[in-house]
């Protein structure tokens, strides 16, 4: 399979003519946002190394810090990205993460102690962060009952909320983000953003809270220097970080292991619901193609359905989602080949 047939590349309009004119070039990169998805963001491993290892090394030329923002698996592979050894921080996670291992039946403490395993062993016994980027974990902090109590019948009253407009969901939850570095942004939504510094204190917790889903994880509680509450997985909020990127200075890089934006977990049964328009105008989506996924066992990305597809065969699961995330190792080629013959010609509109 050829390069070009490897990538599936989108771009909103000034990112099209950015490129056009200038090439791609990572002192042009302003931002990186990294999806919510669990497993499938194991398939961006390589490219993440090659990104944040190598790539990115050069600080943007516009003088601001660089953005790093994510949620669940993306604020994981994140803050790897954001040590000052990101390629040993992003293959301990990748270790970590494929080596789940649990019951027929877990409990939501059960998965909630291998999430806080796998944060763990990323972070190391003591991170040490790099300077000159901004980090932002999102999570999603319960609103009215779901901030007191929580239940199969309140999330479900949350998302039917949901189909009616995102505004809704905003009585349920609300956008609370764990920043390193840079400056607090303003509300944009509903969700509203309570910023919090992320410090030693609470960067486990954080990454903990951003990734435990309702009703298969426990909530995270009252973590140290937010408010009060329940803490759940930032992508019921943000699960593709549909946010105003047009803001931020320069081009917006996102690794993506789809081509499109879902704005929250909820969203992805609600086909209309989809992020487009001016708010990614400078942003380059770059995502396994189609056809390159095909090649990879079973057709697909691994994905959290394997849990269940192969039960408790722990053994097969990892040796299939190694093999796929070494596979997939050739996006970073692939992307390294765009780089050095920069055809607008191939991109696609986001």
């Amino acid at each position: 399979m050829k390069p070009a047939d490897i990538l599936t590349l989108r771009a909103g309009p000034l990112a099209r003519a950015h490129i056009a004119d200038y090439g791609l070039r990572a002192v042009d990169v302003g931002g990186v946002p990294a999806a919510a998805g669990g497993p499938k963001g194991l398939a961006l491993h390589r490219l993440d190394c090659l990104l944040f290892g190598e790539w990115l090394n050069r600080p943007p030329a516009q003088g601001a810090p660089r953005i790093f923002a994510g949620a669940s698996i993306g604020a994981w592979r994140l803050a790897a990205a954001a040590q000052r050894d990101p390629v040993g921080a992003l293959g301990r996670l990748v270790e970590a993460y494929c080596d789940q291992r649990y019951p027929a039946r877990p409990s939501p403490a059960q998965v909630s102690q291998e999430c806080r395993r796998i944060v763990a062993h990323m972070l190391g016994t003591q991170p040490q962060w790099r300077e000159g980027a901004q980090l932002c974990v999102v999570t999603a902090r319960g609103r009215g009952l779901l901030g007191q109590r929580h239940s199969s019948p309140r999330f479900a009253a949350a998302a039917l909320a949901n189909t009616g407009a995102r505004s809704l969901l905003a009585r349920h939850l609300e956008r609370v983000v764990f920043r390193r570095g840079g400056a607090p942004r303003a509300a944009f939504d509903a969700f509203g953003w309570t910023d919090v510094a992320l410090d030693g204190a609470n960067a486990s917790a954080a990454l903990l809270a951003s990734g435990s889903i309702p009703l298969l994880a426990d909530p995270v509680r009252d973590i140290a220097g937010a408010p009060p509450g329940q803490y759940w997985d930032g992508g019921l909020i943000d699960y593709h970080l549909f946010w105003p990127w047009h803001q931020v200075k320069g081009l917006v890089l996102y690794p993506h292991f789809t081509d499109r934006i879902v704005p929250g977990w909820l969203d992805k049964a609600l086909p209309w619901r989809r992020g487009r328009g001016h708010w990614l105008a400078n942003v380059l989506l770059v995502a396994p193609s189609r056809a390159f996924i095909d090649t990879l066992p079973h057709g697909k990305l691994p994905d959290r359905k394997d849990f269940y597809r192969y039960g408790l065969d722990h053994a097969r699961r990892i040796a299939d989602w190694k093999q796929a995330i070494g596979a997939c190792g050739r996006l970073a080629d692939a992307f390294l080949d765009f780089c050095a013959r920069p055809d607008p010609a191939r991109l696609m509109p986001l």
